[in-house]
């Protein structure tokens, strides 16, 4: 059961990034759509692991530096 839901977010993700391209090559109105939706969701996460990495390093140390 794990496998397949892996493999719909997979295949949801690669649905996205298609429909990120084609929108930029002037796609229908739902591709375009699709695409913002696409990009809101991974800034979303984005900053989600910003946030996650912000609190599991509040010791002071940095390892980006």
């Amino acid at each position: 059961m794990t496998v397949f839901v892996l493999a719909g977010i997979v295949v949801l993700a690669v649905g996205g990034c298609v429909c990120v391209v084609w929108a930029a090559r002037g796609g229908p109105r739902w591709v375009r759509a699709a695409a913002t939706t696409t990009l809101v969701a991974g800034e979303l996460a984005r900053k989600a692991g910003r946030k996650d990495r912000s609190r599991s390093g509040s010791s002071g140390e940095s390892s980006d530096e």
